[in-house]
């Protein structure tokens, strides 16, 4: 590219040079002088400035040669100067397309690695779910083997229930048998009390006679009268033991009736843990589906981004291409003719 900021001190400088080493400040020796910069137009400009403002004491007589030297220069200066606004516009172009790719790259670069994130985040979502999976159902076989142990004890206890149930109506038949018989000896002493008493009535005469005979058996009746009192008070003893039995046994009632209260619990704990376990698996679900999701968007993302960095390698190909062809134009022009 043409050197920018060239003077005409420097063109002169140069020129003199040149006609002092004995050549001809043609536009080209200038350049070379130079050190290969400046403008070929700029340069000729200068000459031409310089010549006028010496008064044509150059020798004016140039050769065909060099007339066609200056030609093709100028040419040459033209060419380079079009091709140097063509390799500047190509190369904003390109700038523009890179920082267009690079700032599509970042962006995508950005999502996948937001995407990328999502997805761990999602993964150990979805190990910390299975993980509480499996320790609820861990959860849940240690409480169906403890409800399975406590529904066979339950079975157990209404077994003996039935069994005490059973004891109790023994019991409460003994009692009444007890009692039915207790009424049936103090109806049958009053019964016999008033036949007593009537027969007194209607005999007293003849309970003088037969007083020796009643003593007797008065005697054999107060006996009779004893051993009644006595089985009485065995009836009574056992009725007492039958009603602390009884008292046992609505204790035991009790007792059972609050364990199969605790194992109704126990079971709608159980029901509980089991729809938690189900909300658990419906989540574990979505969790899979999003992490499906996000793969497949990191699928299209890297597939996209591939895409990217082919047309942004097929784009620097092309300038490559491009600037070695202006390289080599430039070498082409930058050779004498012989």
């Amino acid at each position: 590219m043409a050197r920018t900021g060239l003077y005409k001190s420097e063109v002169e400088k140069a020129r003199n040079s040149l006609l002092a080493q004995g050549r001809h400040p043609s536009v080209d020796a200038v350049r070379i002088a130079l050190g290969n910069t400046g403008s070929k137009t700029t340069i000729h400009k200068y000459l031409k400035e310089l010549e006028e403002a010496n008064g044509g004491n150059v020798d004016r007589k140039t050769s065909i040669t060099e007339a066609l030297q200056d030609l093709v220069a100028r040419l040459a200066a033209q060419l380079e100067t079009e091709a140097s606004n063509r390799i500047a516009e190509l190369e904003s172009r390109h700038s523009e397309k890179d920082l267009l790719h690079e700032a599509e790259v970042t962006d995508l670069t950005a999502k996948n690695v937001a995407i990328q994130e999502k997805l761990d985040l999602t993964i150990a979502a979805i190990k910390q779910e299975i993980q509480s999976h499996e320790q609820t159902r861990e959860a849940l076989q240690s409480e169906s083997i403890a409800r399975h142990t406590l529904a066979q004890q339950v079975m157990d206890l209404k077994e003996r229930l039935v069994e005490n149930e059973t004891h109790r109506h023994s019991l409460e038949e003994k009692h009444n048998h007890a009692r039915d018989a207790l009424e049936h000896y103090r109806s049958s002493v009053k019964e016999q009390r008033d036949q007593d008493i009537r027969r007194h009535e209607q005999q007293v005469q003849q309970l003088q006679a037969e007083l020796r005979h009643l003593q007797q058996s008065l005697v054999l009746k107060q006996n009779e009268v004893t051993q009644l009192n006595q089985d009485g008070a065995k009836l009574i003893a056992e009725l007492s033991q039958a009603q602390k039995s009884l008292y046992e046994e609505k204790k035991q009632s009790r007792k059972t009736q609050t364990e199969l209260d605790a194992q109704r619990a126990i079971a709608q704990r159980a029901a509980q843990m089991e729809t938690q376990l189900i909300e658990k698996t419906a989540r574990i679900t979505d969790l899979q589906e999003q992490h499906v999701d996000a793969f497949t968007q990191n699928k299209a993302l890297e597939t996209q981004i591939s895409s990217l960095q082919l047309e942004l390698a097929k784009s620097d190909a092309k300038l490559d291409a491009q600037q070695l062809m202006m390289a080599e134009f430039k070498a082409f022009l930058n050779v004498k003719p012989q």
